[in-house]
């Protein structure tokens, strides 16, 4: 009996420091994951747009500009402070969708009381319930940890938080990402082989101020046909997923507390990308049918540029972005929308 019970003791001892060693090695996995997918991140533009954010002064903002990087591709806040005499700031993210908006919204109200927020809202970032990648691109420049761990606990869905926490599982992709690139440099180096020479874009771009990047380049040629990435979008089988439809809600709700005056915006995309689009109808109006829901006053570029052809692809840094061309132009209508259809400005 007690050499059973020993046996037993032993195999429970040989199973516990199993167990430790394979945690060790799979958290030194997960480190090297994490340290190669560090490589990958380039987000010195957003880091630059928050670091300038928390420096500001407590309660000194008028007007806050969220949403997804058609955000701080459109939205230059000098374009509105020279205009009215306030003060704004961009606060776009790559991919945000509207529940990382609401988290970003929830921080600038610890400090800042902007009487205007600008969300924006694209219809690529509301089609899914979750999305880490965006996720992702916000704990990297969020300086509030109980915050980061508000939005995982109340956003993240139960995979994903396991996910998030196991870092192999995190960092997989973007490890394997790193050690293609790294493997395709070396067989470069080794057998001189080239890659075949890929068009690069002329111009400039530098973060400038308040959380927006200058940007002059002009769309490739390729994205006027073969890398559109617009040219098989039927707005007849878009949906609008209800989480992120009910953040834009929750958002909504936060400014009517907070005292603020929310706008819905759509940004523009190239001529060229619409005139791929199908049925671009469908989208706009279940979107301008969550804006009023909402309550807020809202515009479509895309519906705007149809209707005064104010754009075209010369203004475009991409198939879907503004250059800094556009952004002027757009900017100026926007202000006298502005003034139109908000209290705020009409009162300026």
């Amino acid at each position: 009996m007690k050499k059973r019970a020993f046996s037993s003791l032993k195999f429970t001892i040989r199973l516990l420091l199993y167990g430790v060693c394979v945690a060790l090695l799979f958290e030194q996995v997960g480190f090297r994951y994490q340290e190669a997918a560090g490589h990958n991140v380039i987000n010195a533009f957003t880091q630059k747009r928050f670091e300038d954010f928390y420096a500001l002064p407590q309660n000194s903002l008028n007007m806050v500009f969220i949403g997804s990087s058609h955000s701080y591709c459109t939205f230059d806040p000098e374009n509105f402070d020279s205009r009215f005499s306030i003060l704004s700031h961009q606060m776009g993210t790559p991919l945000q969708h509207p529940d990382t908006s609401y988290y970003e919204l929830k921080e600038v109200y610890d400090t800042q009381t902007p009487d205007v927020v600008v969300l924006e809202i694209y219809w690529d970032v509301l089609d899914d319930t979750f999305e880490m990648k965006q996720a992702n691109s916000f704990f990297e420049v969020l300086q509030n940890e109980a915050r980061k761990q508000e939005y995982i606990k109340e956003v993240f869905p139960l995979g994903e938080k396991v996910k998030y926490f196991l870092l192999p599982m995190r960092f997989q992709q973007d490890y394997f990402a790193y050690e293609a690139n790294e493997m395709e440099k070396k067989i470069e180096q080794k057998y001189g082989v080239q890659k075949k020479k890929v068009q690069t874009q002329q111009g400039v771009e530098y973060y400038r101020s308040k959380g927006y990047v200058y940007c002059d380049m002009g769309m490739l040629d390729t994205e006027y046909d073969e890398t559109n990435q617009f040219k098989t979008l039927d707005g007849k089988d878009w949906e609008m997923d209800k989480t992120q439809a009910g953040y834009v809600k929750k958002i909504a709700q936060l400014c009517e507390e907070k005292g603020s005056e929310l706008v819905l915006v759509t940004a523009p995309v190239a001529v060229v990308s619409m005139d791929y689009i199908q049925n671009y109808d469908k989208i706009h109006e279940k979107m301008a049918e969550l804006a009023r829901e909402v309550n807020a006053p809202y515009i479509d570029y895309n519906i705007i540029n149809e209707q005064t052809g104010m754009l075209t692809n010369a203004n475009f840094r991409d198939d879907a972005h503004l250059n800094d061309s556009g952004v002027k132009i757009v900017d100026a209508h926007f202000a006298d929308w502005l003034v139109e259809n908000t209290a705020f400005f009409r009162q300026r």
